[in-house]
């Protein structure tokens, strides 16, 4: 239940807000802020497109892997403790980040931060259900909530590019240290120490099963492109996190105090909420991951020039994210959600059809953030409150688990399989462009795994044949750009329908039923 001590101190719920939402600020932007640096990366580290992946998806996927344990921690020892904890590992891993000289070590550095923030971001989201017990109010606060996360995506591009202008790529982990000691101080002066709202034994198994599964499925969506859709590795993999998942759902039907009461999802507000949610940040993820390298190896943009490109996205996001909370308090969090979805799907498919090297920016490319900014601010709280709302006050922890557990997985598949799908349409293309040419074959390998080294390769060419070159390993771009695009344009248009489908009209009654299993 929802402690006294939460009721006693709710007073001060809209200067708790700010320390909350300025939490999961420094966790978000650290899911973005990397993407920027990606070129820097594959040009001082020699990264392909593979590591770049692993770049951006340890941390999620860590962060994913692990959310259920740190919202399981944080119900047994307490939300604030563990949320301060959690910040202050994140604090130290950025320094490590920062002082990385090889992909191994920034890719390590970047899971230990992964780790940390999964300490962090369910904390923030229990206790702000806790002192909003009112439902208007909470879905005000989710509001401005949603809107940190959508402000930190185009944040993150933006001071990451600043900073790459001036500093070497470790400035980008650098500037988290401030901002966790701000958050650090506010939030020990301003959060309750609330009471242990869970005591039971603590779901080990649980959590060894679910971070394997959840490891290998994303190991297989990666590596797919380099080892073959059809390789024994590759189904190996896939198969082993079938089996894992499984043997967890199985495991938390019979615990007496699981890790996650699995029973939730045959609630249908709550399991299309949080699909929704996963398929949102599926297609943002998936689609900046991409973009990124856009605007700068296509377009030929600064970093900075890269990331201040970005910031409409921030804009749109700030501004129409409270209007989805309140638009969802008055016609239905299934119309609100529905459309959501639809526009990002809309955005999607204005990029990839429009994303060429000769596309204007104020046109298709503006349009298609746009589109995508103001899907996700009609998605994040109404689709939070659906399953938040869905739960009695003693199951906040388990909704806030998969709240969040389920914009990381989805971040982390978009990024894997929207990067798959580009480096599945790109190698061929490139390799099948320099075939004519006598460019070496291990030139034309890491041509094949890299844009960059493409780029390189077109650059050391003759001058009648460069421009030849070039132009091959930016269409062969687009074209990767393209079926990226256009397979996360499906997923969201899935979304849509299944949103519509089984998402309420209007705000329920909190805390429904769950079914009974055997």
């Amino acid at each position: 239940m929802i402690t006294t001590e939460a009721s006693e101190h709710h007073d001060r719920r809209w200067l708790i807000l700010p320390v909350l939402c300025l939490s999961v600020f420094l966790v978000v932007v650290d899911n973005t802020i990397v993407n920027v640096a990606l070129p820097s990366l594959s040009r001082d580290l020699g990264a392909s497109t593979t590591s770049l992946q692993w770049i951006v998806d340890a941390y999620s996927l860590a962060f994913a892997g692990l959310l259920l344990a740190g919202g399981g921690i944080g119900d047994r020892v307490g939300r604030k403790l563990v949320m301060q904890v959690g910040l202050i590992f994140f604090g130290i891993f950025s320094v490590l980040a920062a002082l990385s000289t090889s992909t191994g070590e920034l890719i390590s550095a970047r899971a230990l931060m992964g780790v940390a923030a999964a300490f962090v971001f369910p904390a923030t989201l229990a206790i702000l259900t806790a002192i909003f017990p009112d439902p208007a109010e909470r879905q005000k606060a989710l509001g401005a909530w949603g809107a940190t996360s959508g402000i930190a995506v185009a944040f993150g591009p933006i001071t990451g590019g600043a900073l790459l202008e001036h500093f070497w790529y470790g400035s980008i982990f650098l500037i988290n240290v401030p901002i966790v000691i701000v958050t650090l101080i506010a939030g020990q002066l301003l959060i309750p120490r609330l009471a242990q709202p869970v005591a039971g034994r603590f779901d080990l198994r649980g959590v060894i099963l679910s971070t394997l599964g959840v490891t290998l499925l994303v190991l297989a969506i990666i590596e797919g492109p380099q080892w073959g859709w059809l390789a024994g590795g590759t189904l190996a993999c896939f198969g082993a996190a079938a089996l894992l998942l499984v043997a967890f759902t199985m495991l938390e039907l019979k615990t007496k105090d699981p890790l996650l009461d699995v029973r939730v999802f045959a609630i249908p507000r709550f399991s299309a909420g949080a699909g929704s949610i996963a398929v949102a940040f599926f297609c943002l993820f998936g689609f900046i991951f991409v973009i990124t390298q856009y605007f700068q190896f296509v377009k030929g943009y600064s970093t900075l020039s890269a990331g201040v490109h970005t910031l409409p996205f921030a804009i749109v996001a700030a501004v129409f994210t409270p209007v989805g909370a309140v638009l969802a308090l008055k016609i239905g969090t299934r119309t609100v959600v529905g459309f959501g979805l639809a526009a990002m799907a809309a955005g999607l498919l204005v990029a990839g059809t429009n994303s060429t090297p000769s596309a204007p920016y104020f046109g298709p490319v503006l349009v298609s953030m746009i589109l995508l900014a103001l899907g996700l601010s009609f998605i994040t709280a109404p689709a939070t409150e659906a399953v938040m709302g869905s739960l009695r006050p003693e199951q906040v922890g388990a909704g806030a688990a998969v709240n969040n557990t389920t914009r990381e997985l989805g971040g982390t598949l978009g990024v894997a399989v929207v990067g798959s799908v580009f480096a599945s349409a790109y190698g061929p293309r490139i390799l099948h462009s320099l075939a004519p040419y006598p460019v070496p074959s291990a030139a034309k390998t890491a041509a094949s795994q890299s844009v960059a080294a493409a780029l390189e390769v077109a650059g050391r060419a003759p001058a009648t044949v460069a421009p030849i070159l070039k132009s091959a390993a930016l269409d062969a771009f687009t074209s990767g750009l393209r079926q990226g695009c256009f397979v996360a344009a499906g997923v969201a248009i899935v979304g849509a329908v299944v949103a519509v489908l089984l998402l309420p009209g209007r705000s329920e009654q909190v805390g429904e039923k769950i079914p009974s299993f055997g």
